[in-house]
């Protein structure tokens, strides 16, 4: 049950609104973005998934914003204390695991969170996220879960996993590297799990995994992903999850991979996404939020749309992103 918690916890994310002590009014749109973003934490530093009236705490979302604000370069206050947040010993086990239970893709992604905030990742909340990150390093090379509920390890922490251990002095397996190109597809883009029949290329995972392959020296692999994620880009800019129409999280993601590599797709990623955010016509407390498609604006998925947005606004890749940003979480400029 505890593992099904936490599964779907880092698929949803619904936060309070926290009112900042002083905002300043910005024309960028991803500053605004995360502005907005960090207005809807839980005392300014978590998010929470409610299950039924029942709360638990989503480190995953909350960590997606970390990654969004340092993008961004600004709401650095709220990335502090969010961090502070994960970094207390019960909410660290509850995402990582403990005793027996130990999860590749938390400890990868929280990790990388740890870094780009500049905290020590040899005890994070008391637990060794590195050592415990290649614990689950296997013979083949990919990260595997070590739980009773089975292994949910995929292409996106795999991915996650180097890009964290890149960043550390003894760098990224090579096993590990070798693994994940290893799992391309024969159209050139990456599935999101591995060892399935069929071999099909998703562009969430090929978005994630050719910034992998490119922060861990494999050019060639890398290339051949985002030729492939170029093809599968909608009239409108946008990017879809599988056959589904096109949304902000799987286009945030992959203007994210596209900057500095497809410009032109890049940019048309980014007209995407900034026809999904609310502007000045919108209720002031929405303004700068990003809807998660054409649809509209909906409080459940809006946090999580978002956040991902933003890394293709920003155009960092999550290979470069730092912490250390304008303290403030900024509000969208109107007349």
């Amino acid at each position: 049950m505890r593992r099904w918690v936490f599964a779907v916890a880092l698929l949803c994310g619904i936060g309070l609104v926290t009112a900042p002590a002083a905002a300043a009014a910005t024309r960028d749109k991803a500053d605004a973005a995360a502005g907005w973003l960090a207005r809807q934490m839980t005392d300014g530093e978590r998010f929470e998934a409610d299950f039924g009236g029942q709360k638990f705490p989503d480190q995953g979302l909350t960590i997606d914003a970390i990654f969004a604000f340092a993008a961004a370069g600004v709401s650095d206050t709220n990335a502090d204390k969010a961090i502070a947040w994960l970094a207390k010993p019960e909410v660290t086990t509850g995402y990582v695991g403990g005793g027996t239970e130990a999860y590749a893709g938390a400890h990868a992604k929280l990790m990388l969170a740890a870094q780009i905030r500049g905290k020590d990742t040899v005890s994070f909340g008391g637990v060794g996220l590195k050592a415990g990150l290649l614990s689950l390093l296997t013979p083949s090379g990919r990260f595997s879960d070590r739980s009773e509920y089975g292994d949910y390890s995929n292409a996106l922490s795999q991915s996650l996993a180097l890009l964290a251990l890149d960043r550390t002095p003894g760098g990224a397996p090579v096993s590990a590297v070798t693994f994940l190109a290893g799992t391309q597809c024969a159209d050139g883009g990456f599935p999101q799990n591995f060892g399935e029949a069929t071999c099909t290329s998703d562009v969430d995972a090929t978005a994630t995994v050719v910034q992998a392959l490119r922060a861990t020296g494999d050019p060639v692999n890398a290339r051949e992903g985002t030729s492939w994620l170029v093809t599968k880009q909608h009239a409108n800019g946008g990017f879809g999850f599988g056959t589904n129409a096109p949304n902000a999280n799987s286009t945030g993601l992959a203007a994210e991979a596209l900057a500095g590599h497809r410009p032109a797709a890049a940019s048309k990623a980014r007209e995407f996404l900034r026809s999904l955010q609310v502007g000045c016509a919108g209720a002031e407390a929405d303004r700068g939020a990003i809807a998660y498609d054409a649809t509209g604006l909906n409080p459940a998925t809006a946090p999580r749309a978002t956040a991902q947005a933003i890394l293709g606004l920003a155009r960092v890749p999550l290979s470069e992103l730092h912490g250390g940003g304008r303290p403030q979480a900024p509000v969208l400029a109107c007349p």
